[in-house]
């Protein structure tokens, strides 16, 4: 994994740009410690900052084949299918790493190339030649990629910081940024950014750039087709692609473990990731995450029926693994919602970010690669709107389902459009469901859900593991995000997908007997979250301290008594502002965390102060 960034301008001299240069790859470097690379001309810069996976002592970047020159940032899962064929073709190799074959592919298949690769990544391929750009993300959207376009340049990077570098890229956010971060956030629009000068190039989409035009095509998406299997084959075919998947993503000449909840998800990464270890007689090493004393005020509800520690010890010990339990202090958690904010370069999950970026601090002290049980629930309907007939209908985001809890801490009058912004957001976004006319409403309907929960949920829980783990120098896989289950999981009718009317029923069918019971059968459970009055003290406190800054624009966006009464009765807020996880203490977390990025970046905000009230 890498980070990388490049700008194309026809209007200055990059040779000149030094400065400018060094600054981008320096906010890279957590992205790659290992090495640095630049590739810099009168009118192109690429830069790369490496961190190394796979063939550690070759695999250097910028990397060059002719005319073209490669800056890329993933994992290739197929890269020795692909790299035979190629050499049917003629093509010989130098090195083992999948930048070779990536770069290779593009010489002999040009942008088609995108189909045939299974795996994660963001790649800018410049041609020297004609002064062209070509710029790829993967299918799901796993790897990062932000663009600018301006007069000056056209520049692209893994992180939204980096551009911010670019001379003519403003923090400017305006009022769509403004209704992205308080109607939205912590999710976001695909294709934006909370900043009006910087886009993101969405998943699955490739772009070319020459002479100051941008050509974007989407090279994949979902279809609906016919489901010919059986229930039972359907087990088949799940246990087979699942498995397949978690096998492809163990290979790395690093040292590599995975994350373990004691949830199944985790449980199936590291029961196949420990089997396929014994064969090479190696013990897997697996790692979990929880609070000071949270198991003392741990508190049940529908969300969260019972506590991950109830499970890891048992799962451990089945697949016998090196087990790590990281145990996080809830000041900590709190502090580090500065050093997430900026890692995102906007606000973000809160401490669900905040925790992940300590836990992936402590997994890199011995590792480099890690496997994730993270987008089982979005394919195989594991969240509770899959299967709560009341709100499953509903036309709305089912993780956020009104803007009231929203609206209760801002300023009468402050992004009156608000509501119709996320309501054009969810219809677009539903439109792009996929059907056959042999579908019945219900399944109709989880196909709608399918592609909300893949387009938004999803992608909200992939870019807070990029760049938490990223920001850690640290990479983390996720085999459910193989595009092959996400199509297959895609076109499965409901009845067998939630076999036995249970949540993700056909995946725990398909590997009951490769795990206890009490774990293929265990009731979902959401990342864990601190329950420790310590941390709300402590987020209770920071937002006092925003408050009190009289300076501040959010001064005028948000209801200061309503805030101070959150602050004061933070049981007052009955339902959460999204997801399972952001009740009172995430909430004001998220107030921190804009605060912080705002005075961090500098943000210049174009909106119009609402009205005093009376």
């Amino acid at each position: 994994m890498c980070g990388i960034a490049g700008i194309l301008s026809d209007n200055i001299d990059l040779r000149d740009k030094k400065e400018m240069i060094w600054k981008i790859s320096n906010s890279l470097k957590m992205r790659g410690p290992d090495a640095r690379g630049e590739y810099v001309t009168k009118n192109a810069a690429l830069i790369h900052r490496r961190l190394s996976v796979i063939d550690v002592k070759n695999g250097a970047q910028p990397m060059r084949f002719g005319k073209y020159i490669i800056v890329y940032n993933g994992e290739l899962y197929n890269t020795d299918e692909i790299r035979n064929e190629l050499i049917r073709h003629g093509y010989k190799f130098d090195t083992q790493c999948d930048t070779e074959v990536v770069l290779k592919a593009f010489h002999m298949w040009h942008e088609e190339s995108a189909k045939r690769f299974n795996g994660i990544y963001a790649y800018a391929i410049y041609n020297e030649e004609n002064n062209e750009l070509f710029l790829c993300r993967d299918r799901i959207g796993v790897k990062p990629l932000y663009y600018s376009k301006n007069k000056t340049a056209f520049s692209f990077a893994s992180k939204l910081e980096s551009l911010l570098y670019v001379d003519g890229v403003e923090p400017v956010c305006n009022r769509e940024g403004l209704c992205e971060i308080f109607m939205l956030g912590p999710a976001k629009t695909i294709g934006k950014t909370v900043f009006r000068d910087i886009k993101e190039l969405p998943p699955a989409c490739w772009m070319y750039y020459k002479n100051g035009k941008v050509e974007t095509k989407e090279y994949w998406h979902l279809e609906a087709t016919p489901f010919e299997d059986s229930e039972l084959e359907a087990q088949e075919r799940t246990h087979f692609l699942v498995t397949d998947a978690i096998r492809r993503q163990l290979v790395s000449d690093v040292p590599l473990c995975t994350f373990l909840s004691g949830g199944l998800d985790s449980s199936i990464i590291s029961k196949v990731a420990s089997d396929y270890y014994k064969d090479k007689n190696k013990r897997l090493s697996t790692y979990s995450v929880d609070y000071v004393d949270n198991d003392k005020y741990f508190k049940s509800d529908v969300f969260q029926p019972n506590k991950d520690s109830d499970y890891i010890n048992l799962i451990s010990d089945y697949i016998d693994s090196d087990h790590h339990n990281i145990v996080l202090s809830n000041s900590a958690v709190a502090d580090a919602l500065v050093d997430a904010a900026i890692a995102r370069g906007c606000p973000g999950f809160t401490d669900v970010d905040s925790s992940l970026l300590l836990f992936c601090r402590e997994v890199k002290k011995n590792y480099t690669v890690c496997l994730s049980g993270e987008c089982a629930d979005e394919i195989f309907g594991g969240y509770p709107w899959y299967h709560r007939t009341q709100i499953l209908f509903e036309e709305t985001f089912p993780w956020s389902r009104t803007t009231d809890v929203r609206r209760s801490i801002l300023r009468n009058g402050f992004l009156p459009e608000g509501e119709e912004y996320v309501h054009n957001a969810y219809l677009e976004t539903v439109k792009l469901a996929d059907s056959l006319d042999t579908d019945t409403p219900l399944e109709r309907r989880m196909r709608e859900m399918f592609v909300l929960n893949l387009n938004w949920f999803m992608q909200t829980l992939l870019v807070r593991k990029d760049v938490m783990s990223m920001e850690s120098s640290l990479e983390v896989r996720v085999p459910f995000c193989d595009y092959r289950i996400v199509e297959y999981a895609y076109n499965m009718p409901w009845n067998i997908k939630s076999y036995n009317n249970r949540e993700k029923g056909i995946l725990r069918k398909a590997f009951e007997n490769e795990l206890p019971e009490i774990i293929t059968w265990r009731k979902k459970s959401p990342y864990p979250k601190t329950f420790n009055p310590e941390y709300l003290d402590c987020v209770r406190e920071m937002t006092s301290a925003v408050l009190s800054d009289k300076n501040s624009p959010l001064c005028e966006m948000l209801d200061l008594t309503a805030v101070s009464n959150l602050i004061q009765n933070p049981e007052s807020l009955t339902e959460p502002w999204y997801g399972q996880l952001m009740r009172t203490p995430q909430v004001l977390a998220y107030i921190v965390q804009i605060y912080v990025w705002m005075r961090k970046y500098n943000v210049c905000l174009l909106y119009t102060s609402p009205s005093p009230r009376d």
